[in-house]
């Protein structure tokens, strides 16, 4: 699967903010409690999570 430019610029966010990166690719959901109680336990598990969830699929974003 051919990464795109939106995925590289998550993977650069989710660095720095991954919860923020979580809940642009999946929004507000179980995925973006994990990783915030991932990343309140260590900045590195967060920012993995955060990768495994952009590299795993399409955008499943609900918009409201």
């Amino acid at each position: 699967m051919p990464i795109s430019s939106s995925n590289i610029c998550l993977y650069v966010l989710a660095l720095f903010l991954p919860p923020v990166a979580v809940f642009i690719k999946r929004g507000c959901g179980c995925d973006l409690f994990i990783n915030i109680c991932l990343d309140l336990l260590g900045w590195i598990p967060g920012v993995l999570h955060a990768w495994y969830i952009i590299a795993q699929g399409p955008q499943r974003v609900v918009l409201v």
